[in-house]
């Protein structure tokens, strides 16, 4: 599997070179391309990615607005999401439902949606992505991950949300809903239950493209070391080959 971090910032102001883009993803797998999420920044520039098919997580504008001129490509999204852009102009021949934990293979690649705790406004989901012999789990927005012990369950590497390190993000709605971003600290400690050796941290949010990358690095490395897992922070045009 090859993996592209196309764009790794989160609904945010702060850009710097490193965090440029809308959080995006390219697998890639035996010459196919499939991307995930099309944030506003990706607005006509999808095109020129050319992937062959799009999934998104959920129909926000920093992972669907890209799409509202139209797509490039087949896309698939969760019923949730589609009712968000069901006026856009998107080709009814190119549109496809993915349902939660039913598993779809698209362009040869395996993909399982799991539900997940973010937004009462923009259901969310994960997705567990299975290409060849590698298996990892996307998620960049995320509270909490229903049925996370299935959604971990071998995979090579756990690629989560970045919007805070180390400082909660969670909050409840007017009904207690619980919305928002649980740090990064705390998604190292599911990986240490689950027996997951590696997490990708994307999405980054104020406190890491804002603050100071090296130090926050150091500090990321620490959180991970006390746990047996190894982390890193993705930015913008980042290549990771799967094994």
């Amino acid at each position: 599997m090859k993996l592209t971090f196309l764009g790794t910032r989160g609904y945010i102001d702060s850009v710097t070179d490193r965090h440029r883009r809308h959080t995006a993803a390219l697998v890639g797998y035996r010459g196919r391309a499939l991307m995930i999420d099309c944030g506003a920044d990706w607005r006509r520039e999808v095109w020129k990615v050319k992937p062959h098919a799009l999934i998104i997580t959920h129909a926000h504008p920093d992972h669907a607005f890209g799409l509202q001129d139209g797509a490039p490509c087949p896309v698939w999204a969760t019923e949730e999401s589609w009712q968000t852009m069901a006026d856009w102009p998107i080709e009814k021949s190119l549109r496809h439902t993915l349902r939660p934990r039913r598993p779809e293979t698209i362009e040869g690649i395996r993909v399982e949606a799991f539900p997940v705790i973010h937004s009462q406004k923009a259901p969310a989901v994960g997705y567990r992505i299975t290409a060849g012999r590698v298996t990892v789990f996307y998620v960049p927005d995320v509270v909490w991950i229903e049925d996370r012990a299935e959604a971990f369950d071998g995979i090579r590497c756990y690629i989560g949300d970045g919007a805070s390190l180390d400082q909660s993000l969670v909050r409840k709605d007017k009904d207690g809903n619980l919305m928002g971003h649980t740090p990064v600290r705390a998604q190292l400690t599911w990986c240490q239950k689950e027996g997951v050796a590696e997490m990708i941290v994307t999405h980054c949010g104020e406190q890491i493209v804002g603050g100071d990358e090296r130090t926050l690095g150091a500090q990321l490395r620490q959180y991970a070391d006390e746990r047996g897992v190894k982390a890193g922070i993705a930015h913008d045009g980042m290549i990771r080959i799967l094994r």
